[in-house]
Order: C-alpha cells, then sequence, then structure tokens
C-alpha cells in the first residue's frame, strides 16, 4: 500500500512538473446572441440577443484543465412574436482539452489557439410573462470550441460556440409546456465573443505556453547571454589590436548566435522577459548583417540576421526598427556615405519583401564605422537594428 501511494504521489508530482512558469488560473469574460433549439411554442420566436457568462478555468497542465462555467441569458420576443419574456440561468463544471497544443499549433502560429470544452451542471429557467412558472429547473450538458487569438502573454481574445442538451425541462422558453419533458434535446445554442485573462504572478497564459519546448529555450536564450558576454570581451580586443586569433571565432558567433539551423526560433515562446532581453540585444548591436568590401549585397551568412529582425518584428507588431549601415575606413568620405546608405536600403528591401510594412521600417547611413580598428574592418562593414 505504502509503494502504491508514493507511485501515486510521483505520478501527480510528474503530472504538475511541467506547469510551473505559467498561470494556472484564468477567467473567461464573454457575451453575445443565442438561439433556442426545440423548445418554443408555435407563434413564438426569440430575440436573439441577451447572454453573457464568466468561466473561472484552472488548468492542470498546458494541455487539460477544469472551468467552473456561469451562465445568463435574457428571452424576449422579436417583433415577428407573441410578447414573451423569460431568464435562464445555469452553472456546470466543464473539462478543457487544449486543441492547439494537443494539435502543436506553434509550428504554424503564435497567435491562434483552439479549445473544446464539455460538461454537465444545472440551470433554472425562470418565466415572467406571460406567466410566473416559479422556476423551472433542470439538468445540463454543455459543449462547444473556443477559438482563441493571443494579444499578448496575458491576455487573449475568444470567440465560443456552445451547445446546451437539457433534460427533465418541463416548460418552453416561452411559458408554454415542453412536451417532452424527459427527453433530451438540443435546447440553445450560444455564441460568444470575449476576454480570457491569466491570473498569477507569471502573467502568463497556459494555453499558449509550450511546455517542455520551452524549458529548452529559455535555457538556450541562457546560454546565449553567457556566450554573448564572452563574444563582447572578444570585441573590445579587436577594437585595440591589429588582428586576433580569435577573431573568426566572434563572427560565427555574432551571425549564428540566437537560433540553431533547422530549429524553430524564439517567436514560438517568446515571453516578457525575454523580449525585454532580445531587444537589448538588438539594441547593443549583437545582431547585424555584414557585408563583403565595397558590396552592397548581403554576405550568405547573415541572412539569419535578416530573418531574425522579421521574426521579432512579427511577434512584436507594436514596435518599429531602424536599420543603420557603416563602411570600413577604406574609401572617400563621400563614398562611404553612398555605400552605407544603400546597404541599409538593401536591408529594408529584404524586410519589405518578406512582409513588413515599410511604415515600420526606416534606414539611413552613417559612413565610416570610426569605433572599428584596421584590424576589425570585417567587423565595420555592416548594418545594425535600433528598435523603436
Amino acid at each position: 500500500m505504502k509503494k502504491i501511494y508514493l507511485g501515486a504521489v510521483f505520478t501527480l508530482m510528474s503530472f504538475f512538473a511541467s506547469a510551473q512558469d505559467y498561470d494556472h488560473w484564468s477567467i473567461d469574460i464573454g457575451g453575445g446572441i443565442h438561439q433556442v433549439g426545440s423548445t418554443l411554442s408555435p407563434g413564438f420566436s426569440e430575440n436573439i440577443f441577451g447572454q453573457g457568462h464568466i468561466g473561472y478555468r484552472y488548468m492542470f497542465n498546458e494541455k487539460f484543465g477544469l472551468r467552473l462555467d456561469l451562465g445568463y441569458n435574457s428571452f424576449t420576443a422579436n417583433e415577428d412574436s407573441q410578447p414573451f419574456t423569460s431568464n435562464y440561468y445555469r452553472a456546470s463544471l466543464e473539462g478543457v482539452v487544449n486543441l492547439g497544443s494537443v494539435l502543436k499549433f506553434h509550428t504554424w502560429t503564435n497567435r491562434f489557439n483552439l479549445l473544446a470544452h464539455g460538461g454537465v451542471g444545472a440551470a433554472s429557467l425562470n418565466i415572467t410573462d406571460p406567466v410566473d412558472n416559479g422556476g423551472d429547473v433542470m439538468f445540463a450538458m454543455n459543449f462547444g470550441i473556443t477559438p482563441q487569438f493571443k494579444l499578448n502573454n496575458r491576455f487573449s481574445l475568444f470567440l465560443d460556440f456552445s451547445s446546451l442538451i437539457h433534460f427533465y425541462q418541463e416548460d418552453n422558453f416561452d411559458g408554454g409546456p415542453n412536451s417532452a419533458t424527459r427527453e433530451s434535446n438540443i435546447s440553445l445554442f450560444n455564441t460568444s465573443i470575449g476576454l480570457n485573462i491569466a491570473l498569477g504572478k507569471n502573467k502568463q497564459s497556459a494555453d499558449f505556453w509550450r511546455g517542455e519546448e520551452a524549458i529548452v529555450v529559455n535555457s538556450e536564450l541562457e546560454s546565449i547571454k553567457n556566450r554573448l558576454d564572452t563574444a563582447e570581451k572578444e570585441i573590445q580586443v579587436l577594437k585595440t589590436k591589429e588582428s586576433s586569433p580569435n577573431k573568426e571565432l566572434i563572427m560565427t558567433e555574432l551571425d549564428n548566435r540566437y537560433v540553431k539551423k533547422g530549429e524553430t526560433t524564439y517567436g514560438d515562446v517568446v515571453t516578457s522577459s525575454n523580449v525585454d532581453f532580445i531587444k537589448e540585444l538588438l539594441n547593443r548591436g549583437y545582431v547585424n548583417v555584414f557585408f563583403d568590401i565595397n558590396s552592397t549585397k548581403i554576405q550568405k551568412e547573415s541572412l539569419s540576421s535578416v530573418n531574425y529582425l522579421r521574426q521579432f518584428l512579427y511577434d512584436n507588431p507594436y514596435v518599429n526598427a531602424s536599420l543603420i549601415g557603416f563602411t570600413d575606413e577604406t574609401g572617400s568620405e563621400e563614398r562611404n556615405q553612398t555605400l552605407s546608405n544603400n546597404r541599409a536600403k538593401a536591408v529594408f528591401d529584404m524586410l519589405v519583401a518578406s512582409g513588413i510594412s515599410p511604415t515600420r521600417l526606416s534606414y539611413g547611413g552613417v559612413g565610416e564605422d570610426k569605433t572599428m580598428s584596421k584590424g576589425a574592418r570585417q567587423l565595420a562593414r555592416k548594418v545594425t537594428f535600433k528598435i523603436n
């Protein structure tokens, strides 16, 4: 018995282990339209507006959770119906499946997600016109799907499409008798739009959390940060020495620092802290696009840097970027000014061609990079980024 108990505890600990870096709790607040199914008397039809709900949700991990859903509907006659008024209240306990996580939506989108939910509860139909029925209490089952659009780590918009099945409903929504009170029927369809809010100190919704993949990427970012600290020291040496045996190593580091070729970019698991860190790396000049001497053609090894900025702008649609071109000390001042500007324009054109709006970009050249020594000419022929 003791072994069984310890095994159960270990299983539960393993089950929750992946859910330490996001908020378990969230709240759904929504409202919209409804449509009555088969429980209206002849000559009656409803106004479709007048429903809302609040859901308190707890996610055990990024795939499965539970939700307490509280809903309200107000039914009135439309212009083609005999008059009636009724109010409907319900509460249900539902299981939630994050289909986006199960089906790995993150392989093709960072913004869209899909939940499925279903459960059981109770409902009460209170008719006030044409008669007061004193409340018709019934058993209810609720099933639905919920597409989501991520606004940021804490907030997301959702649409919810739900079907409610009632058992032992004695009254129709208009006050007439239900002729099949003991039979189940799809009595009500609800369509809602609303806001999901993650509740907790992590400010990170479980719905868009990528589990173990996020842990791997965050670990990689920490490793990259340590390597960049070392690279920065090496760059300082390059600025003061004519040559350095580590120059090639540093160039490789600068061009291949953020993602491994063939793997998913940081954007799939971006968090607010990572965004700040990555923005700092961009603004401090760790992500550069390099060119050959007297050339405006981007080096093949630097295409990943352009793609990195494109991905960052795509994942953060409210930021803009400035592209700043440089040259080495060779050439006249006028020639260097033109060449640096054309290099920035080349990066600008590539970003626009990849789908970034030109209104989010600006570019210009400043000529020679006077911070570099002759021994570091290849580091001076570049375009740097500034995030605004």
